[in-house]
């Protein structure tokens, strides 16, 4: 299996790199004048690994949370680095998860009008998804990922270690993300994931597999969509009911458990709309069932699911836009109106999830 792949951007190419020792790699790297950014949690659970490393370069320390990635806290964050002589030539590390990275990718495009960045991604969600594609998003007050743009990292530097010290509620959200690009790519690829899935939980070659064939699938679509314009619209799949559900329980259900929930909606509804049938829907849900395990939604109703839905700024009048499907590797966007009947298919299919 490769230990490399490499991403074209319109920017720059870059590469992810597949690692065993990234404090190895981490030290090598670092150049005088850069700048670590790390996750609080990170540093106290890799401290005999990393602090050696943070004593000898500028570094900041973040607890990753909302807040602080807001345009308000990033402004002295980025007071910081200028106060300690940080230049344009110099590159910013990010060590960390999404938020992590959301904060460095946005900073690094905005200083001197851009500066390199690296990337060591801590969580299955950031190594398997959010690490290629550019996209950086910040939040401006109470508005959630408002700004931002597409500013991609020089380098990525993957370590399945990092994954030790994940709970199985994180790794599953990273395994629901996976779940999605698998079903968009198609049976072949359904049946794979459905077959290594539980390898995968306990099998760091099995898992590195899937990781490697996730971000390669992601790949095709973002050198030829990368500033999400039309084909990588598909990737929606699972997240526009996703992204409600996080909303309505207030992040209490992590991103890929509640994609893989928006995965069996969209479903649900497909199958209702006649687009594929009842046996096919029902034949993908336990995979998903599987990867959602004993949470339920109870706190998610109809009246909710749809106010949180309404709020996508692309909609129009009574009408969602939604991803739904043909069957899988047959996904698009598509205009839901919001009747008496949509309203009760939802019923009845949130009444299987609690």
């Amino acid at each position: 299996m490769p230990d490399t792949l490499s991403i074209k951007s319109s920017k720059i190419t870059y590469q992810v790199q597949f690692k065993d020792d990234f404090a190895t790699t981490l030290a090598e790297h670092i150049q005088p004048g850069d700048h670590i950014v790390v996750d609080a949690n990170i540093l106290e659970l890799y401290q005999d690994r990393i602090a050696p490393l943070l004593d000898s370069v500028q570094h900041t320390v973040i607890n990753p949370s909302e807040d602080q990635k807001s345009y308000q806290a990033i402004t002295s964050f980025i007071e910081n680095l200028l106060e300690t002589g940080f230049r344009k030539n110099n590159r910013l590390f990010a060590i960390g998860g999404g938020i992590t990275q959301d904060i460095v990718a946005f900073t690094a495009s905005i200083m001197f009008r851009g500066v390199n960045w690296i990337f060591y991604p801590t969580t299955l969600l950031a190594q398997c998804d959010s690490c290629i594609g550019s996209k950086t998003s910040i939040n401006f007050g109470v508005y959630k990922n408002q700004l931002g743009g597409f500013y991609p990292p020089s380098e990525i530097i993957i370590d399945l270690s990092f994954l030790d010290t994940l709970s199985s509620l994180d790794l599953r959200s990273g395994m629901g993300e996976m779940l999605h690009y698998f079903l968009v790519s198609g049976e072949e690829d359904f049946q794979r994931i459905c077959n290594e899935y539980d390898a995968a939980m306990k099998d760091k070659n099995v898992l590195r597999g899937l990781v490697f064939h996730s971000l390669d699938f992601k790949r095709g679509f973002a050198e030829r969509d990368e500033f999400d314009q039309g084909p990588r619209n598909v990737f929606n799949y699972g997240h526009s009911f996703g992204h409600a559900i996080e909303s309505i329980t207030q992040y209490r259900i992590p991103h890929g458990i509640a994609v893989s929930f928006g995965m069996d909606i969209a479903n649900g509804i497909s199958a209702k709309l006649g687009l594929i049938t009842e046996e096919e829907r029902l034949r993908i849900r336990p995979i998903l069932e599987k990867n959602w395990g004993d949470i339920r939604l109870d706190e998610v109703t109809v009246d909710n699911m749809l106010e949180a839905l309404s709020k996508d700024k692309k909609n129009v009048g009574n009408q969602i836009n939604v991803i739904l499907t043909r069957g899988l590797g047959d996904m698009f966007k598509s205009p839901l109106d919001v009747t008496d009947d949509t309203r009760q298919w939802l019923s009845d299919i949130l009444d299987t999830m609690k």
